[in-house]
């Protein structure tokens, strides 16, 4: 049907299977809907796919010198969002009247995608399953919008990680792979006085991506490593990345048919890293459910409460799978099942995860791209136009843009560094980063106690000692303890 809609003093022309009024705007159904926008050239809201994707406020008039890198997909974003890139979206998107209000378009299911331009929002689901072709259609202010959104996607998929945020020590941004059960355990008596909650071991423990056993660096095992982390008086945590598989792996080797497949039978690249291409699990099939949920249920085993899921995005590619699901709901049937091995007590933090499969199992969200030790990533975001890419810009512009998660799950913004040492952040840029850190209440660092300064480690001890009052008085400005921050003066926070 189409019909003329009228939201708050402005009147629309859209198109849907059927319309039912709401409170709050208004509930679309359909596979398909599409909306005429009377805003012209106006500022659009992308949101990407997954925690590294692009997610901000970009301007319809933006025009990329040069294509993106093809070679960089899906590390950057779902696959079929290249196309008009940067103005579509996955999940949702937002326009932005001339008054300053915002009109929203949202799904209230998975694997949706939507398009904007200068006349028309349009929005479509990848697959059709009638119990979730609705969505959230609002005009308003733009944090009531947002939260209205929000607040519909817990009705239907859910909310946790409710209360203050755990502390964490994370062993990625100061020694990267480059650990092993003696250095790990030479780092913790050096954090004594500081109150972190969690010590979280990253990659660089396991023999591959997929064989997730202790490699010959921890030789006691990575029980032994948990009870010694316990015993030091933290919540042992632990990196994965289930749902990625190495070529090299045994599990590569051993299960080829467990590997997600198009529908050629060729394999489906999931990234480059770790020196090599790597793929993504068929997570419909029973042996992979059954892997899953025994090395889930290992990990719990071994101690571990705090457990950091990565890379999940590559269960939830397209591709043909045992059962006809769409990517995104055949991942979170995946962290469905890893939720139930790990039991409602553990923490799970997910990352390079698209954001409405984990909603209500997941209590930490990964919303933005790593952090570096440097500002930018020239060579990525300015040559390729990829701003997913590591440093502290790129995590900044779109942590900015998913905190209206923050009532669904704990926002990770990634963490905050203190260091001087081996570090090219200047004294004020890692104070915007703390600013940032402190606005999500998610406070982690690397920083390893023997590189700190006193004065560093006391600014680091008082970072996390201390809870500050923050309220949101614009887009990007905030008061932290009555202190205004301004993140909008950021150069490069729009992308160009």
């Amino acid at each position: 049907m189409q019909t003329l809609l009228q939201l708050d003093k402005i009147k629309l022309a859209v198109q849907a299977e059927s319309i039912e009024g709401h409170a709050q705007g208004a509930v679309l159904h359909g596979m398909r809907v599409s909306l005429l926008h009377p805003f012209g050239e106006t500022l659009c809201y992308r949101h990407g796919w997954h925690s590294w994707s692009l997610s901000c406020w970009l301007p319809l008039s933006l025009k990329l010198s040069t294509p993106l890198a093809k070679s960089l997909w899906p590390q950057i974003d779902h696959p079929a969002l290249l196309e008009d890139y940067p103005f579509t979206s996955s999940s949702l998107t937002a326009l932005q009247a001339p008054d300053g209000k915002v009109l929203l378009l949202g799904a209230l299911g998975l694997d949706a995608r939507l398009k904007v331009d200068t006349e028309m929002v349009r929005g479509e689901y990848v697959a059709p399953k009638a119990a979730d072709l609705e969505w959230f259609l609002a005009f308003g202010e733009e944090r009531t919008v947002f939260a209205a959104y929000a607040g519909m996607l817990e009705q239907r998929l859910g909310a946790r990680g409710h209360g203050q945020p755990w502390r964490v020590w994370c062993s990625w941004y100061g020694l990267y792979t480059g650990i092993s059960e003696d250095i790990l355990l030479g780092v913790l008596p050096g954090l004594k006085d500081l109150p972190f909650d969690v010590f979280q071991v990253d990659d660089g423990w396991q023999v591959s991506l997929g064989d997730w056993e202790a490699n010959e660096k921890f030789p006691s095992g990575m029980q032994v490593l948990a009870r010694k982390i316990r015993a030091s008086g933290y919540v042992p945590g632990l990196w994965l990345a289930p749902l990625a598989v190495a070529p090299t792996s045994r599990l590569f080797q051993e299960h080829p048919e467990w590997l997600l497949r198009d529908a050629d039978g060729k394999l489906v690249p999931a990234g480059h890293n770790w020196g090599d291409d790597f793929y993504g699990l068929d997570v419909t099939r029973p042996g992979v459910q059954k892997w899953l949920t025994e090395r889930i249920q290992q990990v719990r085993f071994w101690g571990f409460d705090y457990l950091k899921l990565d890379f999940l995005y590559a269960g939830a590619l397209p591709g043909a799978r045992y059962q006809k699901l769409p990517g995104e709901l055949a991942l979170r049937k995946a962290l469905e099942i890893i939720r139930q091995a790990a039991g409602e007590v553990a923490y799970l933090l997910t990352c390079g995860v698209p954001m409405l499969a984990s909603l209500g199992l997941a209590d930490g969200l990964r919303v933005g791209p790593d952090v570096a030790p440097q500002w930018e990533n020239t060579d990525r975001s300015y040559f390729l136009h990829d701003f997913s890419g590591p440093g502290v810009l790129n995590a900044i512009r779109t942590t900015l843009h998913r905190l209206w998660l923050r009532p669904l799950a704990q926002v990770d913004p990634d963490v905050a560094y203190f260091r001087e040492k081996y570090n090219l952040l200047t004294s004020e840029q890692k104070a915007v980063l703390q600013d940032l850190v402190q606005v999500t209440g998610f406070r982690a660092t690397s920083d390893l106690p023997v590189w700190l300064s006193p004065e560093e480690r006391q600014a680091l001890h008082a970072f996390l000692s201390h809870n500050p009052q923050i309220t949101q008085t614009g887009r990007y400005q905030f008061n932290i303890d009555n202190r205004p921050v301004d993140f909008g003066v950021l150069e490069g926070l729009w992308p160009d």
